[in-house]
Protein backbone atom coordinates (compact mmCIF):
# COMPACT_ATOMS: atom_id res chain seq x y z
CA UNK A 1 0.00 0.00 0.00
CA UNK A 2 2.64 2.31 1.13
CA UNK A 3 4.55 1.73 -2.64
CA UNK A 4 1.27 2.03 -4.60
CA UNK A 5 1.17 5.55 -3.00
CA UNK A 6 4.52 6.47 -3.22
CA UNK A 7 3.89 5.87 -7.31
CA UNK A 8 0.63 7.56 -7.06
CA UNK A 9 2.23 10.52 -5.99
CA UNK A 10 5.13 9.78 -8.73
CA UNK A 11 3.32 11.44 -11.58
CA UNK A 12 4.88 11.25 -14.71
CA UNK A 13 4.05 13.32 -17.87
CA UNK A 14 4.78 11.82 -21.04
CA UNK A 15 5.41 14.44 -23.88
CA UNK A 16 7.23 13.47 -27.17
CA UNK A 17 9.01 16.66 -28.21
CA UNK A 18 9.32 16.30 -31.91
CA UNK A 19 11.99 18.98 -31.98
CA UNK A 20 14.36 16.46 -30.36
CA UNK A 21 14.34 14.06 -33.23
CA UNK A 22 13.20 13.00 -36.64
CA UNK A 23 11.11 10.34 -35.68
CA UNK A 24 7.52 9.65 -35.43
CA UNK A 25 6.79 8.11 -32.54
CA UNK A 26 8.44 7.24 -28.89
CA UNK A 27 11.71 5.69 -29.70
CA UNK A 28 11.99 1.82 -28.25
CA UNK A 29 14.98 2.20 -25.66
CA UNK A 30 17.33 -0.90 -25.18
CA UNK A 31 20.08 -0.48 -22.09
CA UNK A 32 22.47 -3.78 -22.76
CA UNK A 33 25.62 -3.86 -19.99
CA UNK A 34 28.76 -6.62 -20.16
CA UNK A 35 30.06 -7.69 -16.65
CA UNK A 36 33.05 -7.03 -15.74
CA UNK A 37 33.99 -6.04 -19.74
CA UNK A 38 37.48 -3.95 -19.54
CA UNK A 39 38.06 -0.98 -21.75
CA UNK A 40 40.19 -2.36 -23.91
CA UNK A 41 38.01 -5.75 -24.60
CA UNK A 42 36.38 -4.53 -27.82
CA UNK A 43 37.83 -4.13 -31.23
CA UNK A 44 36.50 -0.41 -31.50
CA UNK A 45 38.45 0.44 -28.48
CA UNK A 46 41.52 -0.56 -29.48
CA UNK A 47 41.19 -4.18 -28.37
CA UNK A 48 43.12 -6.98 -30.77
CA UNK A 49 41.98 -10.22 -28.66
CA UNK A 50 38.94 -10.48 -29.32
CA UNK A 51 36.45 -10.17 -32.82
CA UNK A 52 34.02 -8.35 -32.17
CA UNK A 53 32.36 -7.19 -35.16
CA UNK A 54 28.80 -6.36 -34.24
CA UNK A 55 30.05 -4.01 -31.65
CA UNK A 56 32.63 -2.30 -33.97
CA UNK A 57 29.52 -2.13 -36.04
CA UNK A 58 27.41 -0.66 -33.63
CA UNK A 59 30.26 2.44 -33.02
CA UNK A 60 30.44 2.81 -36.88
CA UNK A 61 26.71 3.71 -36.62
CA UNK A 62 26.58 5.69 -33.81
CA UNK A 63 28.42 7.53 -30.99
CA UNK A 64 31.63 5.67 -29.32
CA UNK A 65 32.04 7.48 -26.10
CA UNK A 66 35.88 7.27 -24.89
CA UNK A 67 35.34 9.03 -21.39
CA UNK A 68 32.65 6.92 -20.32
CA UNK A 69 32.23 5.73 -16.57
CA UNK A 70 30.30 3.20 -15.01
CA UNK A 71 28.26 4.08 -12.04
CA UNK A 72 30.95 2.02 -9.61
CA UNK A 73 34.01 -0.28 -9.77
CA UNK A 74 31.85 -3.26 -8.66
CA UNK A 75 28.50 -4.93 -9.47
CA UNK A 76 26.02 -4.07 -7.13
CA UNK A 77 26.35 -0.13 -7.29
CA UNK A 78 27.51 -0.09 -10.64
CA UNK A 79 23.82 -0.96 -11.41
CA UNK A 80 21.87 0.88 -8.27
CA UNK A 81 23.89 3.80 -9.80
CA UNK A 82 22.29 2.91 -13.41
CA UNK A 83 18.76 2.11 -12.37
CA UNK A 84 18.97 5.44 -10.14
CA UNK A 85 20.53 8.33 -11.43
CA UNK A 86 22.31 8.88 -8.25
CA UNK A 87 25.73 8.26 -6.74
CA UNK A 88 25.79 4.73 -4.88
CA UNK A 89 26.75 6.46 -2.01
CA UNK A 90 23.69 8.58 -1.86
CA UNK A 91 21.27 5.03 -1.89
CA UNK A 92 23.23 3.85 1.69
CA UNK A 93 25.85 1.61 -0.16
CA UNK A 94 29.12 1.41 1.72
CA UNK A 95 31.23 -1.21 -0.04
CA UNK A 96 30.69 -4.62 -1.45
CA UNK A 97 28.05 -5.77 -3.47
CA UNK A 98 25.12 -8.25 -2.47
CA UNK A 99 26.20 -11.59 -1.54
CA UNK A 100 29.58 -9.86 -0.28
CA UNK A 101 29.85 -7.51 2.44
CA UNK A 102 26.39 -6.56 1.36
CA UNK A 103 23.86 -8.63 3.64
CA UNK A 104 21.51 -10.74 1.13
CA UNK A 105 18.70 -9.47 2.64
CA UNK A 106 19.87 -5.29 1.43
CA UNK A 107 19.62 -3.66 -1.79
CA UNK A 108 18.02 -0.93 -3.75
CA UNK A 109 15.31 0.76 -1.67
CA UNK A 110 11.68 0.58 -2.95
CA UNK A 111 11.63 4.46 -2.46
CA UNK A 112 14.00 4.72 -5.13
CA UNK A 113 12.29 5.66 -8.55
CA UNK A 114 13.93 3.87 -11.27
CA UNK A 115 14.71 4.41 -14.64
CA UNK A 116 12.06 1.45 -15.45
CA UNK A 117 9.48 2.99 -12.90
CA UNK A 118 10.11 6.36 -15.16
CA UNK A 119 9.48 4.62 -18.54
CA UNK A 120 6.72 2.82 -17.32
CA UNK A 121 5.00 5.85 -15.95
CA UNK A 122 5.07 7.01 -19.36
CA UNK A 123 3.25 4.09 -21.35
CA UNK A 124 6.43 1.95 -22.16
CA UNK A 125 6.53 -1.52 -21.41
CA UNK A 126 9.34 -2.37 -19.56
CA UNK A 127 11.68 -5.67 -18.72
CA UNK A 128 14.93 -6.96 -17.84
CA UNK A 129 16.70 -9.98 -19.07
CA UNK A 130 20.16 -11.04 -17.41
CA UNK A 131 21.54 -10.41 -13.97
CA UNK A 132 19.96 -8.20 -11.11
CA UNK A 133 22.06 -8.44 -7.97
CA UNK A 134 20.83 -5.36 -6.70
CA UNK A 135 18.75 -6.79 -3.92
CA UNK A 136 15.90 -10.22 -3.11
CA UNK A 137 13.10 -10.67 -1.62
CA UNK A 138 10.56 -7.78 -1.83
CA UNK A 139 13.77 -5.87 -3.86
CA UNK A 140 12.88 -7.91 -7.47
CA UNK A 141 12.80 -6.12 -10.24
CA UNK A 142 8.88 -6.89 -10.46
CA UNK A 143 8.65 -4.32 -7.58
CA UNK A 144 11.35 -2.07 -9.45
CA UNK A 145 9.37 -1.20 -12.24
CA UNK A 146 9.67 -4.12 -14.65
CA UNK A 147 6.72 -5.80 -16.57
CA UNK A 148 8.73 -8.73 -17.56
CA UNK A 149 11.85 -10.14 -15.95
CA UNK A 150 14.16 -13.04 -16.46
CA UNK A 151 16.75 -12.90 -14.26
CA UNK A 152 19.35 -14.13 -11.52
CA UNK A 153 19.09 -12.76 -8.32
CA UNK A 154 23.11 -12.48 -8.00
CA UNK A 155 25.87 -12.82 -10.04
CA UNK A 156 26.73 -16.30 -12.05
CA UNK A 157 29.33 -16.88 -8.98
CA UNK A 158 26.67 -16.83 -6.19
CA UNK A 159 24.06 -18.34 -7.50
CA UNK A 160 22.76 -21.21 -9.87
CA UNK A 161 19.08 -20.63 -9.95
CA UNK A 162 17.00 -18.46 -12.86
CA UNK A 163 13.63 -17.17 -12.76
CA UNK A 164 11.20 -15.67 -14.68
CA UNK A 165 9.32 -13.59 -12.11
CA UNK A 166 8.60 -15.68 -8.98
CA UNK A 167 8.91 -19.30 -11.38
CA UNK A 168 12.25 -20.42 -10.90
CA UNK A 169 13.09 -21.76 -14.55
CA UNK A 170 16.49 -23.91 -13.59
CA UNK A 171 17.87 -24.85 -10.69
CA UNK A 172 21.13 -25.06 -11.33
CA UNK A 173 21.74 -23.23 -14.84
CA UNK A 174 24.22 -24.01 -17.39
CA UNK A 175 26.33 -21.04 -16.94
CA UNK A 176 27.59 -21.64 -20.56
CA UNK A 177 23.97 -20.77 -22.01
CA UNK A 178 22.84 -17.78 -20.19
CA UNK A 179 23.80 -14.96 -22.70
CA UNK A 180 21.66 -17.50 -24.90
CA UNK A 181 19.03 -17.52 -22.87
CA UNK A 182 19.11 -13.95 -21.75
CA UNK A 183 19.13 -12.66 -26.00
CA UNK A 184 16.28 -15.07 -26.39
CA UNK A 185 13.77 -14.12 -24.02
CA UNK A 186 15.11 -9.93 -24.58
CA UNK A 187 13.84 -11.27 -28.51
CA UNK A 188 10.64 -12.89 -27.47
CA UNK A 189 9.52 -9.42 -25.34
CA UNK A 190 10.81 -7.30 -28.46
CA UNK A 191 8.27 -9.66 -30.46
CA UNK A 192 5.51 -9.18 -27.87
CA UNK A 193 5.77 -5.53 -27.94
CA UNK A 194 6.96 -4.52 -31.60
CA UNK A 195 3.91 -2.07 -31.58
CA UNK A 196 4.49 -0.28 -28.60
CA UNK A 197 7.69 1.65 -26.94
CA UNK A 198 9.37 -0.57 -24.85
CA UNK A 199 12.00 -0.22 -22.27
CA UNK A 200 14.71 -3.06 -22.13
CA UNK A 201 17.22 -3.97 -19.89
CA UNK A 202 19.70 -6.49 -21.14
CA UNK A 203 22.44 -6.92 -17.97
CA UNK A 204 24.78 -9.78 -19.37
CA UNK A 205 26.38 -11.92 -16.73
CA UNK A 206 29.04 -12.19 -19.48
CA UNK A 207 32.22 -12.16 -19.15
CA UNK A 208 32.17 -12.01 -15.49
CA UNK A 209 34.09 -15.11 -13.78
CA UNK A 210 33.88 -18.09 -14.21
CA UNK A 211 33.88 -17.83 -17.88
CA UNK A 212 32.75 -21.14 -19.64
CA UNK A 213 32.38 -20.75 -22.91
CA UNK A 214 28.56 -21.75 -25.00
CA UNK A 215 29.95 -24.79 -26.58
CA UNK A 216 29.24 -23.89 -29.93
CA UNK A 217 31.82 -20.93 -28.90
CA UNK A 218 34.55 -23.08 -27.69
CA UNK A 219 37.89 -22.27 -28.92
CA UNK A 220 36.46 -20.07 -31.25
CA UNK A 221 38.78 -17.21 -29.39
CA UNK A 222 42.40 -17.12 -29.08
CA UNK A 223 41.93 -16.19 -25.79
CA UNK A 224 40.69 -18.68 -23.98
CA UNK A 225 37.05 -19.24 -22.18
CA UNK A 226 36.97 -15.43 -21.21
CA UNK A 227 37.67 -14.35 -25.48
CA UNK A 228 35.08 -17.13 -26.15
CA UNK A 229 32.63 -15.68 -23.81
CA UNK A 230 33.43 -12.34 -25.34
CA UNK A 231 32.79 -13.01 -29.00
CA UNK A 232 29.51 -15.22 -28.40
CA UNK A 233 28.19 -12.29 -26.37
CA UNK A 234 28.90 -9.94 -29.46
CA UNK A 235 27.10 -12.19 -31.46
CA UNK A 236 24.12 -12.60 -29.30
CA UNK A 237 24.15 -8.52 -30.00
CA UNK A 238 23.85 -9.21 -33.53
CA UNK A 239 20.48 -11.39 -32.88
CA UNK A 240 19.37 -8.80 -31.16
CA UNK A 241 19.67 -5.97 -33.52
CA UNK A 242 18.70 -8.17 -36.00
CA UNK A 243 15.10 -8.59 -34.79
CA UNK A 244 14.83 -4.79 -34.74
CA UNK A 245 15.92 -4.50 -38.53
CA UNK A 246 13.42 -7.38 -38.73
CA UNK A 247 10.39 -5.86 -37.29
CA UNK A 248 11.40 -2.69 -38.78
CA UNK A 249 11.71 -0.35 -35.62
CA UNK A 250 15.88 -0.46 -35.47
CA UNK A 251 15.68 3.20 -37.13
CA UNK A 252 13.71 4.58 -33.75
CA UNK A 253 15.35 2.18 -31.24
CA UNK A 254 17.80 3.72 -29.06
CA UNK A 255 20.84 1.17 -28.32
CA UNK A 256 23.01 1.84 -25.50
CA UNK A 257 26.10 -0.89 -25.01
CA UNK A 258 27.86 -0.58 -21.87
CA UNK A 259 29.82 -2.34 -18.87
CA UNK A 260 29.12 -2.16 -15.56
CA UNK A 261 32.82 -1.72 -14.24
CA UNK A 262 36.80 -2.78 -15.35
CA UNK A 263 38.21 -6.31 -15.62
CA UNK A 264 37.53 -9.10 -12.27
CA UNK A 265 41.41 -9.10 -11.11
CA UNK A 266 41.04 -12.67 -11.46
CA UNK A 267 40.74 -12.44 -14.95
CA UNK A 268 43.25 -10.20 -16.00
CA UNK A 269 45.09 -11.97 -18.00
CA UNK A 270 42.71 -12.33 -20.61
CA UNK A 271 41.06 -8.65 -20.04
CA UNK A 272 42.79 -5.44 -20.89
CA UNK A 273 41.81 -1.39 -19.69
CA UNK A 274 44.37 -0.95 -21.50
CA UNK A 275 45.69 2.04 -21.80
CA UNK A 276 44.57 2.94 -18.46
CA UNK A 277 45.85 1.32 -14.90
CA UNK A 278 43.78 -0.42 -12.24
CA UNK A 279 40.98 -3.22 -12.28
CA UNK A 280 37.87 -3.98 -10.87
CA UNK A 281 37.33 -2.56 -7.16
CA UNK A 282 39.90 0.00 -7.77
CA UNK A 283 39.54 3.53 -7.69
CA UNK A 284 42.18 3.99 -11.10
CA UNK A 285 40.43 4.72 -14.53
CA UNK A 286 40.45 1.14 -15.20
CA UNK A 287 38.25 0.16 -12.81
CA UNK A 288 34.86 2.45 -14.03
CA UNK A 289 35.92 4.08 -16.85
CA UNK A 290 34.49 1.29 -19.26
CA UNK A 291 33.33 0.78 -23.02
CA UNK A 292 29.98 2.40 -24.26
CA UNK A 293 27.70 3.01 -27.58
CA UNK A 294 25.01 4.65 -28.28
CA UNK A 295 22.82 4.62 -31.51
CA UNK A 296 19.87 6.19 -33.03
CA UNK A 297 20.11 5.98 -36.72
CA UNK A 298 17.26 8.30 -36.99
CA UNK A 299 18.96 11.36 -34.54
CA UNK A 300 22.21 10.50 -34.03
CA UNK A 301 25.11 10.48 -36.61
CA UNK A 302 27.46 7.71 -37.39
CA UNK A 303 30.66 7.38 -36.73
CA UNK A 304 31.96 9.69 -34.14
CA UNK A 305 33.52 9.95 -30.76
CA UNK A 306 33.10 11.70 -28.03
CA UNK A 307 35.84 12.37 -25.06
CA UNK A 308 33.30 14.23 -23.04
CA UNK A 309 32.77 13.17 -19.80
CA UNK A 310 29.51 11.22 -19.35
CA UNK A 311 28.68 8.79 -16.44
CA UNK A 312 26.23 5.62 -16.00
CA UNK A 313 24.01 7.75 -13.73
CA UNK A 314 23.66 10.37 -16.61
CA UNK A 315 21.59 7.45 -18.39
CA UNK A 316 18.43 7.93 -16.69
CA UNK A 317 18.06 11.83 -17.09
CA UNK A 318 19.16 11.90 -20.89
CA UNK A 319 17.35 8.80 -22.33
CA UNK A 320 14.28 10.09 -20.69
CA UNK A 321 14.80 13.67 -22.34
CA UNK A 322 15.47 11.82 -25.63
CA UNK A 323 12.52 10.30 -25.70
CA UNK A 324 10.54 12.97 -24.60
CA UNK A 325 9.39 12.11 -20.80
CA UNK A 326 8.97 14.40 -18.37
CA UNK A 327 9.01 13.12 -14.70
CA UNK A 328 9.38 14.57 -11.28
CA UNK A 329 10.81 12.56 -8.29
CA UNK A 330 8.32 12.53 -5.34
CA UNK A 331 10.44 13.72 -2.04
CA UNK A 332 10.45 10.44 -0.59
CA UNK A 333 12.48 9.57 -3.65
CA UNK A 334 16.97 9.65 -4.55
CA UNK A 335 17.84 13.46 -4.97
CA UNK A 336 19.57 12.78 -8.99
CA UNK A 337 23.49 12.75 -9.35
CA UNK A 338 23.32 12.55 -13.22
CA UNK A 339 23.34 15.47 -15.87
CA UNK A 340 21.12 15.41 -18.90
CA UNK A 341 23.76 14.88 -21.89
CA UNK A 342 22.11 14.20 -24.32
CA UNK A 343 22.76 17.43 -26.30
CA UNK A 344 26.19 16.14 -26.32
CA UNK A 345 25.43 12.67 -27.93
CA UNK A 346 24.14 14.35 -30.66
CA UNK A 347 26.59 16.60 -31.15
CA UNK A 348 25.01 20.60 -30.16
CA UNK A 349 27.48 22.81 -29.92
CA UNK A 350 26.58 23.68 -26.38
CA UNK A 351 28.38 23.63 -23.32
CA UNK A 352 28.69 19.96 -21.44
CA UNK A 353 26.59 19.35 -18.83
CA UNK A 354 28.92 17.05 -16.80
CA UNK A 355 31.58 19.13 -15.21
CA UNK A 356 32.84 16.39 -12.85
CA UNK A 357 32.26 13.40 -11.28
CA UNK A 358 33.50 11.39 -8.14
CA UNK A 359 34.87 8.06 -7.93
CA UNK A 360 34.54 5.54 -4.87
CA UNK A 361 36.50 2.50 -4.67
CA UNK A 362 34.77 -0.91 -4.33
CA UNK A 363 34.56 -0.71 -0.22
CA UNK A 364 32.64 2.75 -0.60
CA UNK A 365 35.16 4.96 0.26
CA UNK A 366 35.47 8.26 -1.60
CA UNK A 367 38.68 8.37 -3.35
CA UNK A 368 39.25 10.80 -6.19
CA UNK A 369 37.78 13.56 -8.21
CA UNK A 370 38.03 14.59 -11.91
CA UNK A 371 37.27 17.59 -13.24
CA UNK A 372 37.93 18.40 -16.70
CA UNK A 373 41.05 17.02 -17.71
CA UNK A 374 42.73 16.77 -13.60
CA UNK A 375 41.98 13.93 -10.97
CA UNK A 376 42.80 13.82 -7.98
CA UNK A 377 43.58 11.01 -5.73
CA UNK A 378 42.24 12.08 -2.21
CA UNK A 379 45.69 10.11 -0.89
CA UNK A 380 45.86 6.30 -0.34
CA UNK A 381 43.76 3.82 -2.64
CA UNK A 382 42.68 0.45 -1.33
CA UNK A 383 43.70 -2.04 -3.33
CA UNK A 384 41.29 -5.06 -4.74
CA UNK A 385 40.09 -8.19 -1.89
CA UNK A 386 43.47 -10.19 -0.59
CA UNK A 387 45.85 -7.79 -2.34
CA UNK A 388 46.40 -5.31 0.21
CA UNK A 389 46.66 -1.57 -0.07
CA UNK A 390 47.84 0.24 -3.07
CA UNK A 391 49.53 3.97 -2.48
CA UNK A 392 48.74 6.13 -5.01
CA UNK A 393 51.08 8.42 -3.67
CA UNK A 394 52.19 9.48 -0.17
CA UNK A 395 50.71 10.45 3.20
CA UNK A 396 51.99 13.88 2.71
CA UNK A 397 49.04 14.52 0.59
CA UNK A 398 46.76 14.20 -2.13
CA UNK A 399 47.76 12.87 -6.02
CA UNK A 400 47.37 15.42 -8.64
CA UNK A 401 46.99 13.56 -12.21
CA UNK A 402 46.22 14.92 -15.97
CA UNK A 403 44.93 12.37 -17.55
CA UNK A 404 45.05 13.82 -21.17
CA UNK A 405 48.81 13.14 -20.58
CA UNK A 406 49.16 10.72 -18.23
CA UNK A 407 46.35 7.71 -18.43
CA UNK A 408 48.76 5.48 -16.26
CA UNK A 409 47.96 7.89 -13.38
CA UNK A 410 51.87 7.53 -12.49
CA UNK A 411 53.28 11.26 -12.41
CA UNK A 412 51.92 13.50 -9.22
CA UNK A 413 51.28 17.18 -10.04
CA UNK A 414 50.19 18.54 -6.98
CA UNK A 415 53.05 20.37 -6.13
CA UNK A 416 53.17 22.33 -9.69
CA UNK A 417 49.27 22.86 -9.10
CA UNK A 418 48.29 23.78 -5.71
CA UNK A 419 45.64 25.68 -6.68
CA UNK A 420 44.07 23.32 -8.92
CA UNK A 421 44.37 20.79 -5.87
CA UNK A 422 42.90 23.04 -3.39
CA UNK A 423 39.99 23.77 -5.80
CA UNK A 424 39.39 19.99 -6.24
CA UNK A 425 39.62 19.53 -2.63
CA UNK A 426 36.60 21.89 -2.20
CA UNK A 427 34.61 20.48 -4.77
CA UNK A 428 34.85 17.34 -3.59
CA UNK A 429 34.07 18.47 -0.01
CA UNK A 430 30.95 20.29 -1.25
CA UNK A 431 29.67 16.90 -3.38
CA UNK A 432 30.06 14.70 -0.73
CA UNK A 433 28.28 17.09 1.98
CA UNK A 434 25.44 17.10 -0.12
CA UNK A 435 25.71 13.31 -0.71
CA UNK A 436 25.92 13.01 3.03
CA UNK A 437 22.77 15.43 3.72
CA UNK A 438 20.60 14.11 1.37
CA UNK A 439 21.46 10.23 1.63
CA UNK A 440 18.76 7.22 2.20
CA UNK A 441 19.59 4.38 3.64
CA UNK A 442 19.42 1.09 1.27
CA UNK A 443 16.22 -1.11 1.22
CA UNK A 444 16.03 -4.00 2.98
CA UNK A 445 13.90 -6.82 3.26
CA UNK A 446 10.80 -6.19 5.76
CA UNK A 447 10.71 -2.85 7.98
CA UNK A 448 13.42 -0.31 7.12
CA UNK A 449 16.16 0.47 9.84
CA UNK A 450 15.21 2.83 12.56
CA UNK A 451 17.84 6.11 12.92
CA UNK A 452 20.02 5.40 10.15
CA UNK A 453 22.85 7.98 9.92
CA UNK A 454 25.23 7.95 6.67
CA UNK A 455 28.68 7.29 7.17
CA UNK A 456 31.60 9.81 6.07
CA UNK A 457 33.51 7.11 4.48
CA UNK A 458 35.48 9.50 2.51
CA UNK A 459 39.29 9.43 1.38
CA UNK A 460 42.32 11.40 3.10
CA UNK A 461 43.04 15.02 3.04
CA UNK A 462 39.11 15.92 2.61
CA UNK A 463 38.70 17.32 6.47
CA UNK A 464 41.00 20.36 6.09
CA UNK A 465 40.36 23.49 4.93
CA UNK A 466 43.31 23.63 2.53
CA UNK A 467 46.43 20.82 1.37
CA UNK A 468 49.79 21.94 3.14
CA UNK A 469 52.51 21.08 1.19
Amino acid sequence: MIRMCTLTMFCLVATFETSLSNAAVKPNVIVIMADDLGYNDLGCYGGKRHKTPTLDKLADQGVRLTSFYAGATVCTPSRMALLSGSYPARLGWEGGVVGYKMPQTTGLSRDVVTIAEVFKGAGYRTAICGKWHVGGGDLLPMNQGFDHTFYTALSNNQTKKLWRGNQLVANPFDNRRLSEQFTAEAIRFIDANKDRAFFLYLPYTAPHFPAQAHPDWNGRSTNGAYGDVVEEMDSRVGELLAALKRHKIDQNTIVLFASDNGPEPGQRRFASASPFSGLKWSAREGGTRVPCIVRWPAVIKAGWTCDDMVAAIDLLPTLAHACGVDFKLPSTAQKLDGVNVWPTLIGKNTPHARTDLLYWHGWGVAQAIRVGEWKLHFGQEQGVPGKGTHVVGTDKGPVLINLKTDPQESVDLSRKHPEQVNAMLALARKRLQDIHDHAMPLGTQGDRPNNWTPKRKWGKWLLGEEVER
